[in-house]
């Protein structure tokens, strides 16, 4: 110390934390207040931020505090100068963590309101949380006077090794940023692969994507995989679409009949049901002359990849009670064997005593 430490040096110094810790819950309980006001507006980023400052700001100003009291008191160079550095550590630590939640979090709320889903692609958020947090953590390694040129000389080499035993965790990551970066996939989309699996795409991280079957089984696919095969999106370029309902009724059917009573039930199925489209044009075509029936195709609109099942099934009920009012006739596939008797019946030779007899 420079000097002999008095009453009055302790009582400055207390005062002073005591101020940085009032200071602290003051805004702590501020901010609590702001985080119900923003929880009430339709962006989510508010909410992320100001969560992320409830965590930073008390800290900043408890350690404003900390550093008053120490420079209240009579302390050495040396001694003040340790203080201050681990102060600014600590301080530098609390904003690293505080960002990094906050940038991941914007990241989610960004990737959520392109998606429109709950689920979100938690590889860019998984990117951002570690370059921030090494950024912070070179920034704290400069602060206590460690040069990190050679640290950043020994990564560069030793990342090297690392990629080459990681190659399939770093296909993997790539994969996953290519198929988020080009747009082919994001969380929310049906999808249906060639080899069988298909679901909602819950989410895409570092290594595989998260696919929910309608049953809610979830199926795990490599990023790797996904990105090299065949796959179909039921929900891009739109999430609207048509199916195809394959009917078929008799020959002494009116065909221009079935088509009228056809087209009233598309009508008003899409009027009805959830999920239909009620602006869908109704569509009736006849393309077979089968065995026992004329078939034909009905096109009907849904809103989305699911609700085909809802509406087939409403479609097939209402056209049926429709058809048997209007005495429409559906065969049944039928077949006749013919079975003609020869007039030739085989006798089988049997060998006697008397073939022996020359």
């Amino acid at each position: 110390m420079n000097r002999a430490l008095t009453l009055h040096d302790l009582i400055v110094a207390g005062a002073a934390l005591a101020a940085g810790i009032v200071a602290g819950l003051f805004l702590r309980a501020a901010l609590r207040w702001l985080a119900k006001h923003a929880h009430r507006t339709r962006w989510s980023g508010d909410d992320v931020i100001v969560d992320a400052l409830r965590s930073v700001v008390p800290w900043a100003a408890i350690c404003a505090g900390l550093a008053a009291a120490t420079a209240a008191l009579p302390l050495t160079p040396t001694v003040g100068r340790n203080v201050n550095r681990t102060l600014t550590v600590l301080l530098i630590l609390v904003g690293t963590l505080t960002a990094a939640r906050v940038i991941t979090g914007l990241v989610k709320s960004l990737a959520q309101s392109r998606s429109g889903v709950a689920g979100s692609a938690t590889i860019f958020a998984n990117i951002t949380r570690i370059v921030v947090l090494a950024m912070g953590f070179l920034v704290v390694l400069q602060t206590l006077g460690i040069s990190i040129a050679p640290l950043l000389t020994a990564l560069g080499v030793g990342g090297l090794a690392v990629a080459l035993a990681l190659q399939d965790t770093l296909a993997n990551l790539f994969a996953g940023v290519h198929v988020l970066a080009s747009k082919t996939v994001q969380p929310g989309d049906y999808i249906r692969l060639s080899s069988g699996e298909e679901g909602y795409v819950v989410d895409i991280n570092w290594r595989n994507t998260v696919v929910r079957q309608l049953s809610n089984n979830l199926v795990i696919i490599p990023n790797a995989q996904l990105a090299g095969t065949n796959m179909t999106n039921f929900t891009r370029p739109e999430q609207q679409l048509s199916i195809l309902v394959q009917v078929g009724v008799g020959y002494d059917s009116d065909l221009e009949h079935v088509e009228r009573v056809t087209t009233e039930v598309v009508k008003s199925v899409m009027t009805d049901v959830s999920g239909a489209l009620p602006d869908h044009e109704p569509a009736v075509r006849f393309h077979t002359f089968g065995d026992s029936r004329i078939s034909f195709t009905v096109i009907l609109g849904v809103g989305e990849f699911s609700d085909q099942y809802r509406i087939k099934h409403e479609f097939i009920k209402r056209l049926h009670q429709r058809y048997r009012a209007e005495g429409i006739r559906i065969p049944a596939p039928t077949r006749t064997v013919a079975l003609q008797q020869s007039d030739e019946v085989a006798i089988p030779h049997q060998r006697g005593t008397s073939d022996l007899v020359p």
